[in-house]
């Protein structure tokens, strides 16, 4: 059984109490909603555009195999967009504060293949709520040969992660279509993080197959039957846009926690973390490319990831407005605000750490002594 973690707020702060009273007051005095606007609506539809109009021009212009290899390109921006878009914000409630329309909305991930419960489990429950500790936010935890923490197991084939890691980013959009949602689904109610009845885990089950019939059905048959595309083509699409995504959402996310100045905190014996939970998320995460307009919005202001991980209900499209308060909120606490200014930079920063992870030579202890 695992040790329940719990964050003890040793200093008795009033970091997060103030912060939040002054992010509700910036909503109050501007008389605006934290959920979305109608800048928000249209981003959803361009982002579903991007997806689904190179699906249907690979339906009705009857093209050969560069042509579908190139709508597969433009599909795989269009499903790294939906998930750090749309359907992030409506997983969290952020979307709408009509709770059948983040439902909705949600559902922008069964469509290009994946399973919302799942996926709000181990994101908003294990990652947001344990960033960063090792063997309770599964972001972090050892795959395969990746070590992505210092306190995950090291093996000497790891001194060559920093170069085979990209394959694993390319194909985790894929892995998780084809296999990571069963996988998740016997592992979570094995660990019970879904508690269900035998009928409702059994309804669950038939649900997921389902809705994943459909999405081969959609991706894969259909166009073979009707388009007269061979299998080659289809599969090369298939494996393009999957591949685009997988990197994108992939290096997105890692630039956000797995970079140089971010903490991986580790639990005394008796599972506490010896800090104020909004100062721990404060510590384990951090921002990047703040002035790039595109990059923050096509990835739907996951490049502010502090903000979001202290305010995960409030939508992304008000990130770039409460980023200046947390930022002066954490200087007046004397608490670092973690900040690449540019994307390069920040990836930089996590290739290091992967390098050094791989190589062993930065250990845990060194990284707990930082904290202070």
């Amino acid at each position: 059984m695992k040790q329940k973690i719990k964050f003890v707020n040793k200093d008795k702060t009033q970091f997060y109490s103030t912060l939040k009273a002054r992010v509700d007051n910036y909503f109050i005095e501007n008389n605006i909603s934290q959920h979305s606007n109608v800048n928000m609506v249209i981003k959803t539809f361009v982002m579903l555009s991007l997806y689904f109009v190179p699906y249907a021009l690979i339906w009705t212009q009857g093209f050969g195999l560069l042509g579908v290899w190139l709508c597969s390109c433009v599909m795989g921006l269009g499903l790294a967009g939906i998930g750090m878009s749309v359907m992030h914000d409506a997983n969290h409630d952020a979307y709408s504060a009509n709770p059948f329309i983040n439902k909705l909305v949600a559902h922008s991930l069964t469509l290009v293949g994946g399973d919302n419960r799942n996926w709000r489990t181990q994101h908003n429950i294990l990652h947001h709520t344990y960033t960063n500790i090792h063997e309770h936010d599964r972001d972090i935890d050892n795959k395969v040969i990746m070590r992505f923490s210092p306190a995950g197991e090291y093996k000497k084939i790891q001194r060559f992660q920093v170069v085979y890691v990209f394959f694993f980013y390319a194909i985790m959009s894929l892995y998780w279509t084809t296999a990571k949602d069963f996988v998740q689904y016997f592992q979570f109610n094995k660990e019970g993080q879904h508690r269900d009845t035998s009928f409702r885990k059994f309804v669950t089950l038939m649900g997921l197959i389902l809705w994943k019939a459909i999405y081969f059905t959609f991706i894969f048959v259909l166009p073979m039957m009707f388009l007269h595309l061979t299998f080659l083509q289809v599969l090369v699409g298939f494996l393009t846009l999957h591949t685009i995504a997988g990197l994108i959402l992939s290096i997105v996310f890692q630039l956000a926690h797995v970079v140089e100045d971010s903490k991986f905190p580790i639990p005394d014996e008796k599972g506490n973390i010896q800090n104020e939970w909004a100062i721990h998320q404060m510590e384990t995460t951090a921002d990047f490319s703040r002035n790039s307009w595109l990059i923050t919005y096509y990835v739907g202001g996951l490049n502010y990831q502090t903000e979001h991980h202290l305010f995960p209900r409030i939508c992304h499209v008000h990130y770039p407005k409460i980023a200046p308060i947390v930022e002066a909120t954490a200087k007046e606490f004397g608490i670092k605000y973690i900040y690449n200014e540019t994307i390069w930079k920040a990836f930089k920063s996590h290739m290091s750490i992967i390098s050094k992870l791989g190589k062993n030579d930065i250990s845990f202890n060194a990284i707990a002594n930082s904290m202070g």
